[in-house]
């Protein structure tokens, strides 16, 4: 079996890469990746060497490239990560988000019918569904409307909305997946926890929108991947599955965790000006995927805890990062949901 994954260098794509490499290998895994700025092929050194571990590298938005890939290597699966994925940046880049997050998946999807794929695989986010207010007791179901409120979020609606517009009008096996705020291994340092924990172990300043009050809903990335792992296997052809860990935290909470874990005082938060559109509360209802038999290991407490050891123990990773090509990106004020 041949499974196409994009932005397999990316954080949640590269560990879902490394997840079904080491759990299948009788699986060939292909891995396409554009190497942009939050692309890191380090993290495969592990898998590089496996027999059923293949890397393209390759812009899914090119599509000549891809319609070529496509017909020569005969896929069976595509799960589809590829995407720019930072808020913050499509609020000053807008344009780059339509061109990947839309246009690349409309290439995709092409390829996907022209060559009889068994099943494409859409993952997206709980952001298409906008905002929830501060009533614990409200969630977000796969039937809740689209309401997106960042150019992120509208180009990611945009595309899950093509998914669903080639399975009903073309046949196209397909599935998409809705996930909560993602955190563990390899998370690129632009985002919430690996800024705080990068910048609490450096004694600087950690950014913190508003007062800290919104709320979003954590997953650990290996519970994500497992989820995305039976949904490819058992998931209802045209079906959509939310995915969350009902962890819910503001961003103060997270952030204070993570600097009373590492001994710092809460002095290292810098509270600063709000972002456009920033949606309260974020909060998912994993019921329908829970019936197809899924469960999350990870509670936050545990997760976080992991997750700031990893990030101690490959200190040499992520200091590599913030310290090189993108040095003067990271000195911008990014809180990095």
């Amino acid at each position: 079996m041949k499974i196409l994954v994009t932005g397999g260098a990316g954080f949640i794509g590269g560990n879902f890469v490394q997840y079904m490499v080491d759990k299948y290998p009788h699986y060939d895994i292909y891995n396409l990746d554009i190497l942009t700025y939050a692309g890191d092929l380090t993290k495969h050194s592990d898998i590089e060497n496996k027999d059923n571990y293949y890397f393209i590298k390759a812009d899914i938005a090119e599509r000549e490239n891809i319609i070529s890939l496509f017909e020569k290597e005969k896929f069976d699966y595509v799960i589809h990560f590829a995407a720019e994925s930072h808020v913050d940046r499509s609020i000053t880049d807008p344009e780059i988000f339509v061109r990947t997050n839309i246009l690349g998946t409309q290439v995709l999807l092409d390829a996907a019918r022209q060559n009889n794929i068994k099943k494409f695989l859409h993952v997206s986010t709980d952001e298409v569904y906008g905002e929830l207010d501060f009533e614990p007791s409200t969630f977000f179901t796969e039937e809740t409307p689209l309401q997106p409120n960042s150019p992120y979020s509208a180009s990611k609606a945009s595309s899950d909305l093509l998914v669903r517009s080639y399975h009903e009008t073309f046949g196209l096996p397909v599935n998409i997946t809705r996930c909560s705020n993602n955190y563990g291994p390899y998370h690129f340092p632009e985002k919430l926890i690996p800024l705080t924990i990068s910048r609490v172990l450096n004694n600087q300043k950690v950014p913190v929108y508003g007062a800290g009050n919104n709320i979003r809903d954590w997953l650990h990335v290996l519970d994500h991947c497992a989820a995305i792992d039976l949904v490819m296997h058992e998931g209802i052809n045209g079906e959509v599955y939310n995915i969350g860990g009902h962890n819910e935290r503001t961003n103060l909470e997270v952030v204070k965790t993570i600097i009373n874990s590492l001994g710092k005082p809460e002095e290292l938060i810098e509270f600063v000006q709000d972002r456009p559109g920033h949606d309260k509360r974020y909060a998912i209802d994993p019921t329908k995927l829970m019936q197809l038999g899924w469960k999350p290991k990870y509670n936050f407490e545990t997760g976080i805890t992991q997750t700031i050891q990893w990030y101690l123990d490959n200190k040499d990773w992520w200091e590599q990062i913030i310290s090189g090509e993108y040095k003067e990106y990271f000195k911008k004020h990014y809180t990095l949901e």
